[in-house]
């Protein structure tokens, strides 16, 4: 049996005492050998007996104690040292693993810290460190913006309300809606003859307080007929002046299919004005009926077509202070 060492001598096999006796002898002691000449050839020498036939020697150098060595000893001794052999050969190679993992442990801990020092380390000579730097002080001009354009400037200053006027950029579509109340348009009309567009004695008003123009359009909604018209005066002064001093009202629009309205009966009349525009609403049946205070109906198609005037007009001088206000030179 090997054990990794070197292959141990088996134990000599010694032939029986005759031929064909089919017993081994195990190991001779001193005087129990065969007789001297027993199984010998005619012409051989005499064999020495016992152990006086020398048998190999498994411990070669080693002195000849004379007698027979313990077998079992030597194969458990064979054992040990194997035994031996091999836990220091896993010994070595468990320490040769620890050894290998520190090796790269601290490779891995010299290469973070080269890391952190290459993100952290110190600033390069003369550098100054964000932290440091002064912080930048808020600058303001010492000379105030102008303020926005008023739109009501514009509106009230024949030399900056340039911009075109039309029935139908003024009244534009073909219906309006006022708080979910939908009117729809009729005719439109411009002219510069104030007072052929007047009733009563609204026309001489504005003749004497300088009428340039006058722009109408005619709505209706459920049987209420509504005419606005919108009279341009030079200065703001002169349209306030005609507001004040309104008696009559504005004409009736007809045409576009809306009937004859507001002849020969009673119908709502209101003035107003902003900037150098004043402007007149006629409100009342489609079918003639005279308006009375309970109509509510025709009140309140009036408030609407004055309050959609007004927002035109001054969506007019608005338009005109933005464009100004985004001009070079402003």
């Amino acid at each position: 049996m090997s054990f990794g060492g070197p292959q141990w001598p088996q134990e000599p096999q010694q032939q029986g005492y005759g031929q064909g006796a089919g017993q081994q002898g195990y190991g001779q002691q001193p005087g129990y050998g065969p007789p001297p000449g027993h199984g010998q050839q005619p012409g051989q020498q005499p064999q020495p007996s016992g152990f006086e036939q020398q048998r190999p020697n498994p411990f070669p150098g080693a002195q000849d104690s004379g007698a027979t060595p313990d077998w079992g000893a030597l194969a458990d001794a064979s054992a040990s040292r194997n035994r031996r052999k091999r836990l220091l050969l896993v010994s070595g190679g468990a320490l040769a693993a620890v050894a290998v993992g520190a090796i790269v442990a601290t490779a891995v801990v010299a290469t973070n810290k080269k890391n952190d020092e290459a993100k952290n380390g110190p600033l390069p000579t003369g550098a100054v460190s964000p932290t440091d730097l002064p912080s930048p002080e808020p600058t303001f001009s010492s000379v105030a913006p102008p303020p926005p354009p008023d739109p009501k400037d514009y509106i009230s200053d024949p030399k900056k309300d340039k911009a075109p006027l039309t029935a139908e950029g003024l009244f534009p579509g073909k219906k309006l809606t006022m708080d979910d109340r939908p009117y729809q348009k009729g005719a439109t009309s411009s002219t510069s003859s104030c007072t052929a567009v007047t009733q009563g004695g609204l026309g001489g008003v504005l003749q004497q307080n300088g009428c340039q123009r006058v722009l109408r359009a005619t709505y209706v909604k459920d049987g209420v007929a509504i005419t606005v018209g919108v009279a341009v005066f030079p200065s703001e002064a002169a349209a306030g002046r005609a507001k004040d001093q309104a008696v009559g009202g504005i004409a009736p629009l007809t045409g576009a299919g809306v009937g004859d309205f507001c002849h020969s009966t009673v119908c709502l009349r209101r003035a107003n004005a902003i900037g150098r525009y004043a402007y007149f609403t006629q409100a009342g049946f489609t079918d003639g009926t005279k308006v009375t205070k309970a109509d509510t109906a025709v009140f309140r198609a009036s408030d609407d077509l004055g309050t959609f005037a007004f927002n035109q007009i001054y969506a007019r001088g608005r338009a005109q202070a933005s464009a100004a206000a985004g001009a070079p030179g402003e």
